[in-house]
């Protein structure tokens, strides 16, 4: 019995459909904190259970039977690592054998902020004795998509990575290796830098961008406190506004670039190009 977290998620819904290819979907138990928005999982066969990162209890009576457990990170970022605590202990209580849990790339030595909870939950596994496998996630390449209708719109990207590298893959690539690795065996103890094959900087999204649309599109780097307070501007909580320019910051440092093709090695098959991306979303 295979079980996750955010089964109706941005990424957690990948993940089930992926599962779905190659486990049947009685042996898949989708935890989610609305039931109701799993509706279309429980049509396909996929046990839906309710509980909460916030709820031990809850959690716990979900994990009931559950073998295996993808833990994917918490959406709530300065609440993640007590809300991850809150998963582990469960697990333990509840008799689970192994976790798979989705990271951020390097965690160990990223100069992301984001970095801290990452490295707090890894460390909880760690005690937990209970085995696992980590699984470093970079960056979403729909991540930074989102901004693409605003650049569009106004010829202009803007940002604070500078000429950093992003090494980004697709949602959907990194669901694969999640699947991959939480449905077969021989990946306890295992750490996996995931990241696509290949990386790209912002002014080349900005050329790209422009040469999908036929809009000239070009890069504007601004310093971290820039960025944030025009993220601010246009409407960005300023807790999300400086996680935003905190993480360009860090890609400006590496800390979103990764060569090792792990991902790709992984799942079978090259990660999803940004170009495709960009094309798909225009």
């Amino acid at each position: 019995m295979i079980a996750l977290t955010g089964a109706t998620g941005q990424l957690g819904q990948f993940v089930v459909e992926e599962l779905l290819k190659t486990v049947a979907a009685k042996e898949i138990v989708a935890i989610v904190r609305n039931p109701a928005k799993a509706e279309a999982l429980s049509k396909q066969g996929v046990l839906v259970r309710q509980a909460d990162y916030n709820d031990q209890a809850a959690l716990t009576q979900a994990l009931a039977g559950v073998d295996k457990l993808l833990l994917i990170s918490s959406s709530e970022v300065g609440q993640r690592t007590a809300q991850h605590s809150n998963v582990i202990h469960a697990a333990k209580a509840a008799g689970v054998k192994f976790i798979a849990y989705t990271s951020l790339l390097h965690a160990d030595k990223s100069p992301l902020g984001l970095h801290v909870e990452h490295v707090e939950t890894e460390k909880l596994l760690a005690e937990s004795g209970i085995p696992y496998a980590l699984l470093r996630n970079g960056w979403y390449s729909e991540n930074y998509l989102a901004s693409a209708p605003a650049a569009l719109a106004h010829g202009v990207f803007i940002g604070a990575a500078g000429d950093g590298k992003i090494a980004s893959a697709t949602r959907a690539d990194y669901a694969a290796a999640a699947a991959r690795v939480i449905s077969s065996e021989g990946h306890a103890g295992k750490v996996y830098e995931l990241a696509g094959d290949n990386s790209w900087t912002l002014s080349e999204l900005a050329a790209l961008l422009s040469k999908a649309s036929g809009k000239n599109v070009v890069y504007q780097n601004l310093s971290e406190a820039d960025f944030a307070a025009a993220l601010k501007e246009v409407g960005l909580p300023e807790g999300f506004a400086n996680l935003l320019a905190d993480s360009d910051a860090g890609a400006a440092k590496g800390g979103l670039f990764d060569d090792s093709k792990t991902l790709s090695k992984l799942i079978g098959r090259p990660t999803t190009p940004i170009a495709d991306s960009v094309n798909g979303i225009l």
